[in-house]
């Protein structure tokens, strides 16, 4: 199999043209050619290969898309101890897992653990929170620039 690069030919198939001439390849993603230039008519387009490569692929019998299962909300929470739900405070910390009860937002499932941050989803958002923090613990802040005030100048006469 010849190795390609981008600014070098491939045959393949002209949407415009409808026939399979020589392109220039403009991109790539590893090996793989994924856009190029019509060398007769100019225009770029996806790479498609040549038609005698689409004709086998076309003969092979497709296989029917894997079933896609959405859990839902209710459902992931039953598969919980709800029960066991504990109070969110910013000083605890908590798991992956965990289910967390949140004076805002409700019941949550924690999804990932950072350092001092989590993300949680719950049922209408997954929101990112904090954990771990403790009263000596520095929090930043925001602070907006002050404004330098002007004195009115004491030359003037009116």
């Amino acid at each position: 199999m010849a190795t390609h690069r981008v600014g070098g030919e491939v045959d393949a198939a002209c949407t415009r043209c409808k026939m399979e001439l020589a392109h220039t390849i403009l991109a790539m993603v590893g090996p793989k050619i994924v856009r190029v230039r019509c060398n007769t008519c100019g225009s770029d387009h996806v790479y498609r290969g040549t038609q005698s490569r689409s004709r086998t692929a076309a003969a092979r019998p497709r296989t029917a898309p894997a079933e896609r299962t959405v859990v839902g909300w209710d459902a992931q929470l039953a598969a919980r101890d709800v029960s066991s739900a504990q109070d969110y405070r910013p000083e605890e910390h908590y798991a992956v897992d965990q289910v967390v009860r949140h004076p805002t937002f409700g019941l949550g499932i924690v999804r990932a653990v950072r350092q001092d941050k989590m993300d949680v989803a719950f049922k209408t958002a997954e929101r990112t929170l904090v954990q771990g923090r403790g009263p000596g613990t520095a929090r930043p802040s925001f602070a907006p620039p002050l404004r330098p005030v002007e004195a009115p100048d004491a030359g003037e006469e009116g």
